[in-house]
């Protein structure tokens, strides 16, 4: 199963058919209708989803890491390919994933980094408050995690992801100060750009063209 996984694309991907969900074979989301009133005091409902896999303990469902491999070079940030089926894209993102029960922001960043990438990293500060992703259609929410990667480690030599078995992830880096540039040539090559990955190409071209 490794041999082919290896051999696949995540391009390789695509949707077979679409159809709705019954809501007893909903594991991940469910649908709900809110009630609520506005500002003059008029009744309205809102159609939106919710997550069904947010921890009891935990304040959020997930983290997204934004990790930089420390090279002589320049710093490279690890992004990753993955196939999507709501959009049948592939979509160019960083490294994620849920948080577990009993789990920080801080060691679900560090295991989901070694996980879907093979690297060791060490949390830095300097990373985000709650995050809403879409809070007009979802509650679903996360915390971005800064991790840095010390490329003299044995364990970063030669990493190797560990991936589920309905994972796959095409891992890669980009130079940091090319990453607005980069993120624009693989939209044009077809692929989607994540929105947290586009947003931190934005903020550093933002940064650059306005000296900050």
């Amino acid at each position: 199963m490794e041999e082919t996984k290896m051999l696949a694309s995540a391009s390789d991907a695509k949707v077979l058919k679409t159809e709705p969900l019954p809501e007893q074979e909903a594991r991940w989301t469910k649908l709900i209708k809110t009630t609520y009133l506005d500002p003059l005091g008029t009744e309205r409902t809102w159609e939106h989803a919710e997550r069904r896999t947010r921890p009891a303990d935990s304040l959020i469902d997930g983290v997204g890491i934004v990790a930089i491999l420390e090279k002589p070079s320049g710093p490279e940030i690890i992004l990753q390919k993955q196939y999507r089926p709501p959009i049948d894209k592939v979509v160019i993102e960083v490294p994620a994933g849920l948080v577990d029960e009993g789990e920080s922001a801080e060691e679900a960043a560090v295991r989901e980094l070694r996980e879907e990438t093979g690297y060791v990293g060490k949390v830095e500060e300097g990373g985000s408050g709650v995050m809403f992703n879409d809070p007009g259609f979802c509650n679903t929410n996360l915390k971005m995690v800064h991790v840095t990667i010390d490329m003299s480690l044995e364990a970063n030599q030669n990493p190797k992801p560990e991936l589920e078995e309905n994972e796959f992830i095409e891992v890669f880096t980009v130079p940091l100060r090319d990453l607005w540039v980069e993120c624009a040539r693989l939209e044009k090559e077809g692929f989607a750009i994540d929105a947290r990955i586009g947003t931190l190409a934005e903020g550093i071209e933002i940064a650059r063209r306005w000296r900050l």
